[in-house]
């Protein structure tokens, strides 16, 4: 039978935390973990819209735990007071969904200077996790799931102009963005093991769902008709942010899962029931995944599982 929301197992005394919580799939994956009674740390770049999303699962499980943590993973100070805020306050951490990110947008930069998608999909998360390390391996089978995309396919490393400073195209740094997030996990997987202990990193993607993810380039680019296309896309094609955070919330909590699986939607990584989905040859590269581990730590000065 197709996994689903009846396969989310008790989760009462379980932490986990999510980036991106306050819409879309972070949103729902944070109801789907309230309602099986995990605590659940929202963390937002906005406090405010976070306090709304909080109203929103409160609604539907009035007794669900919930706290609101202000991060900006597109400002490494923020970074880090937020992974201090976590610490100081929790000890122990059995999620970290690193959900949060931006698709195809204007060149930006962050306030560390770094490529604008690389640095919110990518290097933040990085530094996030190593900087939670400590907590979430002192939680027995502890998890790190990192949400990519079927965009890393068209996903290549420019290591010699990884913030596009030369050239830059707005998917070809998503898909870059997308391509790190599996990079990461092979690493992390293969880094974790190496310690022994039985914290794991997995992978997971919506295939096309419908959130407000998509918008937000056109938004930037005062392009209303390339919104209108979004918006008749969603509506005609995605499948719905509860279906698309399904894949999330599997790799999170699925007692079968392994070390470096990645689940999508079944039908062609599409839409459907979430199952473990390939990746392309790039994104099972060790070399790449160590070179983007040493330049994410030089990038963001966060050193961890050496």
């Amino acid at each position: 039978m197709a996994w689903g929301t009846k396969d989310i197992p008790d989760l009462s005394g379980k932490t986990v935390l999510i980036t991106g919580a306050n819409s879309g799939l972070g949103l729902e994956a944070a109801r789907m973990f309230a309602a099986k009674g995990a605590e659940v740390v929202l963390a937002c770049r906005r406090p405010s819209a976070a306090d709304e999303a909080v109203a929103t699962i409160r609604a539907e499980s009035p007794s669900a735990k919930l706290e609101v943590l202000e991060l900006d993973l597109a400002d490494l100070a923020s970074v880090r007071k937020a992974a201090a805020t976590f610490t100081a306050k929790h000890r122990r951490l059995d999620v970290l969904l690193n959900n949060a990110g931006i698709m195809a947008i204007p060149r930006r930069e962050t306030k560390d200077g770094f490529e604008m998608q690389l640095g919110t999909n990518h290097l933040g998360h990085y530094a996030l996790t190593g900087l939670l390390l400590d907590t979430l391996l002192a939680t027995p089978g502890s998890r790190v799931v990192n949400v990519a995309s079927g965009a890393h396919l068209i996903g290549r490393m420019n290591f010699d102009d990884l913030h596009g400073k030369k050239r830059y195209s707005k998917w070809g740094a998503y898909g870059q963005s997308k391509l790190s997030n599996l990079l990461f996990t092979l690493e992390l997987s293969k880094r974790l093991a190496s310690k022994g202990g039985s914290t794991i990193a997995l992978a997971a993607h919506p295939g096309y769902a419908s959130t407000n993810l998509q918008a937000v380039g056109p938004k930037m680019e005062n392009s209303s008709i390339a919104e209108s296309f979004v918006t008749l896309g969603n509506a005609i094609f995605a499948q719905s942010a509860h279906a698309g955070a399904l894949p999330l919330v599997r790799a999170a909590v699925d007692p079968d899962a392994k070390s470096n699986d990645y689940f999508g939607p079944a039908i062609g990584g599409f839409r459907g029931a979430p199952t473990h989905n390939g990746r392309s040859s790039r994104a099972k590269d060790g070399a790449s995944a160590q070179r983007l581990w040493e330049a994410s730590r030089t990038a963001t000065g966060v050193a961890y599982l050496e």
